[in-house]
This record gives structure tokens, sequence and C-alpha cells, in this order.
């Protein structure tokens, strides 16, 4: 018997528009400060880990106190907000917009799960705030990405088993929560570095979306992922 795929799981950073490079840039400003080294290949170890880690990370043992700690968490949020005040509707990554109507369309239910903690702000910016059921940010669980806490969560309050989901990232961390969460992946971005995931995509606007689905069931199917 053929499986269905009910529920639809979003990361926002990379794959629904391009805030990777604000977070980017308000890292690079934080590091410019303490005069750190940081470039791009440095800020692929950032994707899908939440504010506390990839701080800890950029420090590289070095232990600032926990007062400071919270004030370079504080900074680099204030250096993203900045950025993000360019986000428009137009900022929504090409592709993305058919998607998530094509979803619409067929039934499905759709959750953004991100680490970021202006997830809300962000998503009501692009104009989608209403094309998901339920949004999910950096302070719906304890413990983020690879762990599959809020990609299980998101599929709880979706009413969706995590079988008969599939989450759409750009990160390795993202990746391995959803195998972890028992969900199928869709990799958006370099199939070389998601090779991991179930499918890959280099962006939306190169998914058919029937022929996406009907692959994804033939997983759910013949893996007995349920």
């Amino acid at each position: 018997m053929k499986r269905k795929v009910e529920g639809f799981i979003f990361d926002l950073d990379g794959v629904l528009t391009d805030t990777s490079e604000f977070h980017y840039l308000a890292w690079k400003r934080i590091a410019e400060e303490l005069k750190i080294p940081f470039d791009r290949e440095k800020n692929e170890n950032f994707k899908g880990v939440s504010r506390h880690e990839c701080l800890r990370i950029l420090l590289g043992g070095r232990n600032p106190g926990s007062s400071s700690f919270e004030k370079l968490l504080a900074l680099k949020n204030s250096y993203y907000r900045g950025y993000i005040k360019r986000i428009t509707p137009e900022s929504l990554f090409p592709g993305v917009l058919n998607v998530l109507d094509r979803i619409r369309e067929k039934g499905g239910r759709i959750a953004v799960a991100s680490v970021s903690k202006n997830t809300d702000e962000v998503i009501t910016m692009l104009g989608v705030r209403d094309k998901f059921d339920v949004i999910l940010d950096g302070y719906s669980v304890k413990r983020t990405k690879p762990e599959p806490d809020q990609f299980l969560l998101a599929s709880k309050m979706l009413s969706v088993v995590p079988g008969c989901c599939v989450v759409f990232e750009d990160s390795l961390a993202g990746i391995e929560a959803a195998e972890r969460a028992g969900m199928l992946s869709v990799g958006i971005g370099s199939r070389e570095r998601l090779n991991s995931a179930d499918l890959v995509f280099n962006g939306f606007d190169e998914i058919e979306f029937n022929i996406m689905i009907g692959k994804l069931v033939e997983i759910l199917t013949y893996e007995h992922r349920l």
C-alpha cells in the first residue's frame, strides 16, 4: 500500500530566503570586534545551529564569562535585526511560493521550524505567514538541531505522524535531525554537501512538485519508513 506525505516542514535560513547571509554578516562583525578570523568557510559550521552554540564555536574555547557571553549574543542579534529590515516579499527564494501553494492545493499541512529567534518576524516580512499552520522558532525547544525535538514538535502540532512528514533543509544538522525524527528529507543546496538527504535540489524553482511527491512516496513505501 502506498504511503502519503501529509506534513511539510521548512527550515527558514537558507531555505525560504537568504537570511543566512545576514547571519554571516552579523557574526563577521562580532568576530572582527573580537579579532577572531572568520570567513564564509567557517560560517558553514553555523548553519542549522543555535545562536548560543554558534558563539561557542566562534570563541573556540575562550571563556568571556556569562555576562559578556550574553552581551555578545544580544549584540549579534541586534546586528542581525538591522540587516533583516531589508527583507521584503521579493526576498523569498524563486519557486518557494509555488511549492507552498501546491501543498495547500493537495491538502497538506505546513510548518516552519527554525533555530532563529526572529522566525515569526521574518516570515511576516516575507508575506507568507498565512501559508503556515505552525511556526516554530529558537524558543520552541531546548535541544536544537541535530536533535530531532523541533521537528517532532512540528509533527505533533501539525497532527501528522513523523513518518508522513518531509523536512526541507539546507544544513547537515537539519538533515540529521530529520533522519533522527524518522522523517523524509529534501536538501536545498549543494548535492555534494547534502547527499545524505533523501532528495536534493539546487532550489525550489528546480522542483517538479508531482514528481517530487512521487519519489517521496516511493521511499516511504519501499523503505517502510512508517
